[in-house]
C-alpha cells in the first residue's frame, strides 16, 4: 500500500513557514480613537522617518478619508523613534522607465510633495503636528502646513535643502513667509541652520515647545478640545485663513460672509446659539 504525501507535504510547508519572515509593520500607523481623533504616525524610525513614496501616498489617502468621513473630528500627524521626518527618501521611489526630459522634474514635484502639503492644507479637519524629532527640508513643510504645532523640546527643524544645493521644494517658499515673514524666511533658507523647537516657539513656527514626555498627552489634549468643537465652523474658519494672504479684501469678505451663510445651516451653529441664549454648554456632533 503506498505510504501517502500528505505528511511530508504539510512537514515541508510547516517548515517553511517557520522559515519565513516575520511581517513587516506598517510604515505608517494609523488609529481612530473613540472621540474621533485620527492618529497618523510616521513609522520608519530606523530612518529618522525620511517619507518613501509609499508612505507619502498612504498619508494623503488617510487626510482625504479623514475629510470625508464625518466621525473623524480631528488629525493628528506625529512619527516613532528620535525623527519626525528627515526629509524625502528618493530610493524608495518608483524607478524610471526612461531617461529624465525636460518637463519630468517639475510633474514629480507636483504630483509628489506638493500634492502631501496640499493634502495636510485641505484637509476638512483640523490637523496637528506633534513634531517628536527632527524635521528636515519636506520633514519641516510638513509640520508648517499643520493648523497647529505642538514640539518636543528636543526637536530640531531644518531648512536642508540649501546644504544640497536644492531649491526648496513642499510649498516651502510659500508657508515659510506666512508664518514669519520673507526676511525670516530667507534667512531659514539661505543659510539652512537648525532651528531649535524653543527658537521655532519664538518665531512663530511653533504652537508650544513642551518636554518630550509631555508632547503626546498634549497633543491628545488639543485634539480632544478640537473633536470635541463645531467640526465645520472649524473647517470652514481653517480655509478662510488659509485663503486670506492671497485675497483681496473684497473676495476675503465674499468668502467670509458665504462661509456664514454656509455654517448657519448646520446643527452645531444653531445649538451654540441655542446654548448660549439658555446659558448652558454646547453639545457639538461635528455637523
Amino acid at each position: 500500500m503506498p505510504v501517502s504525501a500528505e505528511p511530508a507535504r504539510a512537514q515541508a510547508q510547516a517548515q517553511t513557514q517557520a522559515e519565513a519572515p516575520t511581517s513587516v509593520a506598517p510604515t505608517v500607523l494609523h488609529r481612530i480613537t473613540p472621540d474621533g481623533v485620527s492618529w497618523i504616525t510616521l513609522n520608519r524610525p530606523e530612518a529618522m522617518n525620511a517619507v518613501t513614496w509609499e508612505q507619502r501616498e498612504r498619508v494623503i489617502a488617510l487626510l482625504a478619508d479623514a475629510s470625508a468621513d464625518p466621525a473623524v473630528r480631528a488629525v493628528v500627524l506625529t512619527a516613532t523613534g528620535r525623527g519626525f521626518c528627515a526629509g524625502a527618501d528618493l530610493r524608495g521611489a518608483p524607478a524610471q522607465a526612461r531617461e529624465r526630459v525636460p518637463g519630468d522634474v517639475a510633474r514629480t514635484i507636483r504630483l509628489g510633495a506638493q500634492r502631501l502639503i496640499a493634502a495636510v492644507l485641505d484637509c476638512e479637519k483640523p490637523v496637528i503636528a506633534a513634531v517628536n524629532g527632527t524635521a528636515a527640508g519636506i520633514g519641516a513643510h510638513l509640520a508648517f502646513a499643520c493648523d497647529l504645532v505642538l514640539a518636543a523640546d528636543t526637536a530640531r527643524f531644518i531648512e536642508v535643502f540649501v546644504r544640497r544645493g536644492l531649491v526648496p521644494d513642499g510649498g516651502g517658499a510659500y508657508l515659510l513667509p506666512r508664518l514669519v515673514g520673507p526676511q525670516r524666511a530667507k534667512e531659514l533658507m539661505f543659510f539652512g541652520d537648525a532651528l531649535t523647537a524653543a527658537d521655532a516657539e519664538r518665531m512663530g513656527l511653533v504652537n508650544r515647545a513642551v518636554p518630550e514626555a509631555e508632547l503626546a498627552g498634549l497633543a491628545a489634549a488639543w485634539a480632544g478640545r478640537l473633536a470635541g468643537g463645531p467640526t465645520r465652523a472649524i473647517a470652514l474658519t481653517k480655509q478662510l485663513v488659509n485663503d486670506s494672504f492671497t485675497a483681496d479684501r473684497a473676495t476675503a469678505f465674499a468668502a467670509e460672509a458665504a462661509a456664514q451663510e454656509i455654517n448657519m445651516t448646520t446643527r452645531d451653529a444653531n445649538e451654540g446659539v441655542a446654548s448660549f441664549v439658555e446659558r448652558r454648554t454646547a453639545e457639538y456632533r461635528g455637523h
